[in-house]
């Protein structure tokens, strides 16, 4: 919480409002203008119980309060009570905080506690397609904002390793599949075979159970369904690495499905033990009409188990491995119901931790070139947007600065910063459709735009030959574009912590955003390298420390941030 509400919160707690502090906290506001003051508090909700209109209440309040530093004043206006943080005392700690220490909007807040973070979740055998974008972009921001904050984070991937669709590749391998032609080029040769068998299964159910057979053979241990199910893995991760390193992102864990198939048993062993299982058409489920769901099927007629049986033995392992104290699941909407019916069998077996699990859900992401469907082969490849993404982005820095050093790193650390700026710019559960010369333009509300800010920065600094705290701030409290942007960047840490406890990273995309608006702003009206004497230091000190929030917050994004561009 910022230290600067607590104190307006205690101010108003003291003068016997009737409202606890924490109800207190939960109604200030910011203004939508500056020149409305910092922090405001409207007095609506005292008018039932002062029997006074909320202007009165607020006039009254505005005459009784003696504010301390870091404000200098308080005022009524209309309903609200707006309070003015001292602008000198801003700046200064600003500038300290940011110039003299490491790591700003830093915290130990989650010192001792464990966040696990499961995101991503690729599909072995299948495409890493731009489907998988969110969850893989969300989950490392998300992880990334905890552990600013003192969390120890843990990221699985928890990847989609078994289950009948392996059934189906083993099936679909033995008819038609050539080892040779996998291996030279594994993911489309998978998809080929996959897209096959499912046309086939559409005209003959026979495919069907030929699908099921050789999955229970592979649950079973059967040697030469390990093997290929083997196989076909070891060859997607080889391959799937080549996104995530042009990503940036690492995990942790990388226990997928098929990691707790021998976990099940013990599962399946407690639902028993609690008589939580009751059989349906020979499966066996657990009834959830008391949490108003469909019931959990955790085993097949033949014995196989379901997604719902292997989260299970996930989550209980996770615990029992990590003692987490939230565990995150960023999954897409449309698994909503699953994650509600796991977390309600993990209650009924008696797991209090439930409580601690989240699904985080996001909406779907489109492309310009159409809908996409694995099954049918209709798939567009993340690794061929990525690359994509970064050859436009090296034609644009070939017209716009042809020579410029390292282009081809610039283009990719642009290029594929633009991807995920983009994807991290809206709330995670709208829909939106993925726009090339949106994504890529260096105007307006993009990666490139902030990428491009912090790059002026590093040049206004270099050409400067550096920067210090100045003993005058006068110039930054003076300079109105200057001050807005001293108030933006005060707000950095608020929108970190705002963005961790919604788990919500677009909330600090939005401020950093907002940050190189107001930074640009402050550049196109102040001639930083033609001012003289205590205005130069005061605004190269700015420069500076506006470049140190800039990187931090694209490097807590998974983005990296150029010094040329």
């Amino acid at each position: 919480m910022n230290r600067e509400i607590e104190i307006v919160a205690g101010l108003l707690e003291k003068q016997d409002i009737g409202l606890a502090k924490e109800e207190i906290l939960a109604n200030i506001e910011i203004p939508p203008e500056r020149a409305m003051g910092d922090y405001a508090f409207p007095c609506f909700k005292l008018a039932k119980t002062m029997r006074k209109s909320p202007v009165a209440i607020a006039g009254d309040l505005a005459q009784s309060l003696t504010v301390p530093m870091p404000f200098h004043k308080v005022e009524a206006a209309g309903p609200y009570v707006n309070f003015f943080v001292d602008r000198s005392y801003r700046v200064r700690n600003l500038l300290q905080a940011v110039l003299e220490k490491d790591a700003y909007g830093s915290a130990d807040m989650g010192r001792g506690q464990t966040v696990i973070v499961e995101f991503s979740s690729t599909n072995i055998a299948k495409p890493f397609h731009i489907g998988h974008l969110r969850s893989t972009v969300i989950g490392n921001a998300l992880r990334n904002i905890y552990k600013k904050l003192g969390f120890k984070t843990i990221a699985i991937n928890h990847l989609g390793d078994y289950g009948t669709q392996f059934g189906m590749m083993i099936a679909a391998y033995k008819k038609w599949g050539d080892m040779d032609t996998i291996r030279r080029d594994p993911i489309p040769a998978m998809l080929d075979l996959y897209v096959r068998y499912n046309k086939e299964a559409e005209a003959d159910p026979a495919y069907k159970e030929e699908a099921r057979y050789w999955f229970k053979e592979l649950e079973e241990g059967n040697p030469e369904a390990v093997q290929l199910w083997q196989t076909f893995k070891d060859l997607s991760l080889k391959e799937f690495s080549r996104v995530y390193d042009l990503l940036g992102i690492q995990f942790d864990s990388w226990n997928g499905e098929s990691f707790y198939s021998d976990k099940m048993d013990a599962v399946i062993q407690k639902l028993e033990e609690k008589n939580l299982l009751e059989l349906s058409d020979g499966a066996r489920i657990v009834d959830l009409k008391d949490e108003n769901m469909p019931p959990a099927l955790i085993q097949k007629s033949d014995g196989s188990t379901l997604y719902i049986t292997r989260d299970l033995a996930a989550a209980i392992y996770r615990k029992n491995t990590y003692d987490f104290d939230k565990n995150l699941y960023v999954v897409g909407a449309p698994q909503a119901l699953h994650f509600q019916q796991l977390f309600a069998v993990l209650r009924k077996m008696g797991h209090a931790w439930a409580d601690d699990c989240e699904h985080i859900p996001f909406g779907h992401i489109g492309m310009e070139e159409g809908a996409m469907s694995t099954r049918h082969g209709k798939v567009i490849f993340l690794e061929e947007v990525l690359h994509k993404a970064i050859d436009k982005t090296a034609e644009i820095i070939d017209a716009r600065n042809p020579s410029l050093q390292d282009k081809e790193t610039v283009a990719q650390q642009v290029g594929i910063g633009a991807v995920i700026f983009q994807e991290l710019f809206n709330n995670r559960i709208k829909d939106y459709t993925f726009q090339w010369d949106r994504t890529l333009s260096f105007e307006g509300e993009t990666g490139p735009y902030v990428q491009y800010t912090h790059a002026r920065a590093c040049s206004i600094l270099a050409r400067a030959e550096g920067a210090e705290i100045p003993e005058d701030v006068t110039p930054l409290t003076e300079n109105e574009e200057a001050y807005r942007l001293i108030q933006a960047m005060d707000e950095y840490p608020d929108a970190i912590l705002d963005a961790m406890q919604k788990n919500e990273p677009y909330l600090l995309t939005r401020q950093i955003l907002e940050i190189a608006k107001q930074f640009n702003k402050f550049y196109n009206t102040t001639p930083i390298l033609r001012a003289e004497g205590k205005a130069r230091a005061a605004y190269l000190s700015l420069v500076d420390a506006c470049r140190v929030i800039l990187k931090d917050g694209l490097s807590v994004l998974g983005i990296e941030a150029p010094q040329k561009m």
